[in-house]
């Protein structure tokens, strides 16, 4: 069971670390955070899930009150599974790698309904490509450089999990019955407790689905540490004045924790991190901070035992200072970064490259930027200028790849089949022809292999 375990939350890491990135990068800029939301919502609807299994099991007298909980697991891994099988890859990192044609054909199916010809989706394309090939520039990609120029991301990125932790969510999650019991609630009703409180904690994730692209995250941030402040104050209290009331006003109140927290510090220090990365450390910082989530996850499971029982209610007053150190931390120093495209992070946060850029791509840099930046403060024509393409000299090509859209023949996929009249739109339309691609015909030896652009066939 243990190898198991270890098994499980290797499997954990890695998705907890890749699937934020991906979300990030494939998600356009007006509704990133709304995705990455609705990925959260789906995190919670697991736990709120598990909560309740455990609580149906608790009823079965045999080793299956355990290994049900545990094969459940199993099938919710099984269905992810077979999930990654039908999805894109990032057009970032397709583009980033060199494979130009199989990124074009995935931003065409993300942004332009399938239409290798469409404006918006060569606009796209322009926009990755010369990020890309800016950032080549500036030369090896480690760890010392990642934290030598890009350490105020970095460590806004690896607080933003660590505050997330601190601010005392597990200390409800993993010891949701040992609180409730300390509040008067005992046995199998402290475990329904906790199941009535996972619903509220489901059910507060849905309105940031509407609110974070509109509101920005620092307001919700921002929000969400004095609901939290307030909520876990009041816990304390009730539970040190022990009146009749506490027990209900203490699941009451952490019901209120639970929501502001899965309104706000919940899905958007998932979000944050990988939209604020640049693409060249991308992966590297969003492990970072992920594994800084998980140190701290760690932390507070192994010291709140102890801490409940050495200090009791004032426990609560702990994660409620936590609370406060991250109200002041986004107010001075988290930037909003509702709307702001993936390549325009560098000039929100004054670290724009280095490198010098060629003639070639500051002739392209008048078309690509010619609709400025949705924050005010940073436009981005003003700091640039409109250099028209007069000026541009061969030896950097950042215009979309010409790829077939009959044969799929150029697409290094050969299953891709781009057929216009059996292209479907929207998000359903998207995940069919997902699916479409894997079903076509493939050369032995070439299925699922990725060709780089000008690699020649066999």
């Amino acid at each position: 069971m243990m190898a198991g375990r270890i098994v499980a939350g290797l499997g954990v890491g890695a998705l907890s670390t890749i699937v934020p990135v991906y979300q990030s990068e494939i998600s356009p800029p007006h509704n990133r955070g709304k995705l990455a939301c609705i990925e959260f919502t789906g995190n919670i609807s697991g736990y709120a899930a598990s909560v309740w299994v455990d609580y149906f099991c608790s009823y079965i007298e045999s080793n299956y009150s355990w290994r049900l909980p545990l094969l459940f697991q199993c099938v919710m891994g099984a269905l992810l599974g077979v999930g990654s099988l039908i999805i894109c890859e990032s057009p970032r990192w397709l583009l980033d790698n060199d494979y130009d044609e199989e990124g074009m054909v995935v931003i065409a199916n993300l942004y332009g309904s399938g239409d290798l010809h469409s404006d918006k989706a060569r606009q796209e394309y322009r926009e990755i490509k010369m990020n890309v090939l800016l950032q080549r520039q500036e030369g090896e990609r480690s760890y010392t450089d990642m934290f030598r120029r890009y350490y105020k991301r970095v460590l806004i990125a690896m607080s933003a999990q660590a505050l997330a932790q601190l601010n005392g969510i597990n200390v409800i999650s993993y010891y949701a019955p040992l609180v409730f019991e300390s509040a008067g609630w005992a046995g199998r009703d402290a475990i329904l407790m906790t199941g009535i409180n996972a619903i509220s904690y489901l059910a507060s994730t849905v309105p940031p689905w509407y609110l974070v692209d509109r509101w920005g995250r620092r307001p919700i941030l921002l929000s969400g540490a004095v609901a939290m402040i307030i909520s876990l104050s009041l816990i304390s209290y009730f539970i040190y004045i022990d009146v009749v009331a506490t027990p209900t006003l203490t699941v009451v109140f952490v019901m209120i924790y639970n929501a502001a927290f899965g309104a706000s510090w919940g899905p958007i220090p998932w979000l944050y991190p990988p939209e604020i990365l640049p693409l060249s450390i991308r992966a590297k910082g969003a492990s970072l901070s992920t594994a800084t989530n998980w140190a701290f996850n760690w932390l507070v499971g192994e010291v709140t035992p102890v801490l409940q029982a050495a200090i009791k209610w004032r426990l609560y007053l702990v994660h409620a200072f936590f609370c406060a150190c991250s109200f002041v931390l986004v107010f001075f120093l988290y930037p909003e970064t509702s709307g702001v495209r993936l390549e325009d992070m560098n000039l929100l946060f004054g670290d724009a490259t280095t490198a010098m850029p060629t003639p070639a791509t500051q002739g392209e840099r008048g078309s690509l930027m010619s609709a400025g930046s949705p924050v005010p403060s940073l436009d981005i024509r003003r700091q640039y200028g409109r250099l028209g393409a007069d000026s541009a000299i061969p030896g950097l090509d950042i215009d979309p790849p010409n790829v077939s859209s009959s044969t799929g023949s150029k697409t290094g996929r050969p299953g891709f089949r781009e057929d216009s009249s059996s292209r479907l739109e929207g998000f359903g339309g998207w995940i069919s022809n997902m699916i479409t691609r894997h079903k076509g015909s493939e050369p032995p030896g070439q299925g699922g292999q990725y060709r780089r652009l000008g690699q020649e066939e066999n």
